[in-house]
């Protein structure tokens, strides 16, 4: 669904890992884009979209290859600003009259550095106060002559046009990539180019409250609208936004599959009810689910019966509400980038997700996704605007399978009440030492082994169990965070002497990837 109300810059894709990354960038600056794969944007789609800027991405193809991506040649006759990301260089140069070639010892991946030319573009404002600027370079091509107009306003050891311009037509290309952390002042090349470009900034959450508000309403009309509320920030952040949209003509449906954390359901439920005054069914169907999962140990069969459960729990409570029309949900934009391939090509299935893949037939409801423009920052920036408190919008986030992942092997109610307890002190220390805001996720798994221990001078056989934390961005890729020494040992401690049935504490200090953030 494509905003009119604001200033539009398109992001033209080329299938680069980190083309998100572009997006949240410019998102930070108040500026409203959306990333479209380099197919889709035909002459039709740019006159529709009506774009004030493009950008076009990074992207694993060779231009030299037959039938490598390009973007439609009208993207430079737009008489707008134009900026290539590394592919999207090399794109540039060789359809407006460059060159570019097999990289030949010109290739370049990681931490690189950029002086500056005599002449200075004003695209760069802030760059090059100390001489030069770390980038980082990702590319095995290299442009080899530049196109007619352009001239080299930076250079590298290996890229000799790592930085080009064409001011007059406001044309601008990079080798490397502003958009990543490691090239530290890249927020400042995109404050140049949304300026030269004249966007007004004017996407902010109080702008979009607004207008989802006026969106969800015009969707929805006098129908009625039941919330899938997972207890989760998007979730409760669609819901809360709903609701002043709508008030009553909104049920949310709160689903205890016996797989939360320790006190979560009373919290979640008091919350929306003594807060918000959201209509709120709390449907305690655990012992529905925990029957469903018994003797149950691999993952995606754990995943899809959980999956399966909800959708039939959410019909029971649609028909006992007199039916409903739509069918609310917490998507964000990462899901909606990520369900159309780059390729048009099938993607590899790494875990199933329950609110992903459409709804069935029968079910008979629209969905309503007020978030789908969101990334995970901006929701909570949105909860903020809405007014729901900061311990909630901070929470780190948490599988709408709970620990039914968390719990490697066959569920059983025991170790369920084991995992929660060891769970929550974690937590608690987490918070006792003031790093909770620090990770993106913390949880403990329950291991589906036990191990000989020693407690009182006796023998215990119990369970041991895997601490996990990780530091993130996005939760696309992660690094474990690097708790010290005397914080791991006085939280295993702290877990064998409380919880009453783990003798073992371990932590986990796989990245993703290769590893996921959670266990299954």
């Amino acid at each position: 669904m494509t905003d009119t109300s604001h200033d539009r810059l398109l992001i033209v894709d080329f299938g680069s890992q980190v083309t998100q990354l572009i997006a949240r960038r410019l998102r930070e600056l108040n500026v409203y884009c959306e990333i479209h794969p380099f197919q889709a944007v035909t002459s039709e789609f740019l006159t529709d979209f009506a774009p004030k800027a493009v950008i076009l991405s990074g992207g694993p193809a060779s231009v030299i290859d037959e039938g490598s991506p390009r973007p439609p040649e009208e993207v430079f006759s737009l008489g707008v600003p134009v900026l290539g990301i590394c592919y999207g260089q090399q794109v540039m140069m060789q359809m407006l009259g460059g060159h570019v070639e097999r990289g030949h010892g010109t290739a370049e991946f990681g931490r690189a550095y950029v002086t500056p030319e005599v002449d200075r573009l004003p695209l760069l404002e802030g760059w090059f106060t100390e001489g030069r600027e770390q980038v980082w370079m990702s590319h095995g091509d290299h442009v080899s002559r530049i196109a007619p107009g352009f001239k080299v306003f930076g250079t590298s050891p290996a890229a000799p046009f790592a930085i080009t311009g064409d001011p007059a037509r406001n044309f601008y290309a990079v080798q490397f990539h502003p958009e990543v952390h490691h090239t530290p002042n890249g927020r400042k090349l995109f404050e140049g180019f949304i300026r030269l470009a004249g966007f007004k900034g004017d996407w902010t959450m109080g702008a979009y409250r607004e207008e989802a508000i006026a969106k969800i309403r015009e969707q929805v009309g006098g129908g009625k609208v039941i919330c899938a509320l997972s207890g989760g920030v998007d979730s409760s952040v669609a819901a809360v936004l709903i609701h002043e949209a709508i008030g009553e003509q909104l049920t949310c449906v709160y689903v205890d599959h016996g797989l939360m954390r320790q006190d979560e359901s009373e919290q979640v439920v008091g919350m929306f009810r003594e807060h918000y005054n959201l209509p709120l069914i709390h449907a305690d169907e655990s012992d529905l689910f925990l029957t469903a999962l018994e003797g149950v140990s691999d993952p995606e069969q754990k995943r899809k019966i959980i999956g399966k459960l909800f959708i039939e729990v959410f019909e029971k409570h649609a028909a006992e509400i007199g039916g409903a029309d739509f069918l609310a949900q917490g998507t964000l934009y990462p899901d909606v980038i990520e369900s159309v391939s780059f390729s048009g090509g099938p993607s590899v299935t790494i875990k199933s997700h329950h609110n992903v893949g459409g709804l069935p037939e029968r079910m008979n409801m629209q969905l309503v996704e007020p978030l789908r423009e969101l990334f995970k920052d901006e929701v909570r920036a949105l909860g903020r605007e809405l007014g729901l408190p900061q311990s909630f919008i901070g929470r780190h986030p948490f599988p709408g399978p709970g620990l039914a992942i968390r719990c490697p092997g066959e569920i059983t109610r025991d170790k369920l009440d084991i995992l929660r307890k060891a769970d929550a002190v974690y937590i608690d220390q987490i918070r006792k030492h003031g790093l909770y805001d620090e990770i993106w996720q913390a949880f403990v798994a329950l291991l589906p082994v036990r191990t000989v221990g020693v407690m009182g001078d006796g023998r215990t056989y119990d369970y041991a169990c895997a601490l996990r934390a990780v530091t993130s961005v996005d939760g696309m890729t992660a690094d474990y965070y690097p708790f010290t020494h005397e914080f791991l040992g006085e939280t295993a401690t702290r877990i064998i002497n409380e919880v009453q049935g783990i003798n073992r504490v371990t932590y986990d200090i796989t990245s993703k990837p290769p590893g996921t953030i959670e266990w299954e």
